[in-house]
């Protein structure tokens, strides 16, 4: 198989599943689409490196997550949050978990970068200690420090103390 068609293969595979870990580091699903390409045009030059290691996805998402925290840190976005949305859409039946989603995302994005992405890819990614500190570039007692730094605060946040109706669990 040719490398072109390795990649293409690599990325109608596993797109879904970056897009997601993507849209849950930023909170938006255009940005995550940029995030996923600007992270596969760069693993693209690199391709016939990547694949020799065996992990191209762990890659892909390493650089998913360095590309992110660094823009991150740029000051200018050049995008301005509005107060309102333009349209409104029909109410739901399904407000809970709408409400739910809606309180994960504005918790995830009340974190630092460091510690969003640990949470990301610990809990909704589901990897493992190591493998998040293998892919951050970090040592494994930092993931475990920046995990319970962010898991405080998020126990500590107000609105998710009152639609949990009582004090988070631990």
């Amino acid at each position: 198989m040719r490398e072109p068609d390795v990649f293409t293969a690599f990325v109608a595979g596993h797109q879904r599943r970056l897009q997601r870990t993507a849209f849950l580091l930023t909170g938006d699903w255009q940005l995550a689409e940029d995030l996923v390409q600007t992270a596969l045009a760069k693993a693209w030059v690199r391709w016939a490196g990547i694949t020799r290691t065996e992990q191209p996805e762990m890659y892909v998402r390493r650089v998913i997550v360095t590309t992110y925290i660094s823009w991150r840190r740029r000051r200018w976005r050049g995008e301005v949050a509005t107060a309102e949305l333009p349209d409104h859409g029909e109410p739901a039946d399904l407000q809970a978990e709408a409400a739910s989603r809606l309180l994960a995302r504005k918790l995830l994005a009340a974190l630092p970068a460091r510690q969003r992405a640990v949470l990301v890819l610990r809990f909704f990614d589901d990897l493992t200690e190591t493998e998040v500190a293998a892919m951050m570039g970090c040592a494994v007692g930092t993931v475990k420090s920046q995990t319970a730094k962010a898991l405080a605060r998020l126990r500590a946040d107000a609105d998710l103390v009152a639609w949990h109706g009582q004090e988070v669990p631990r």
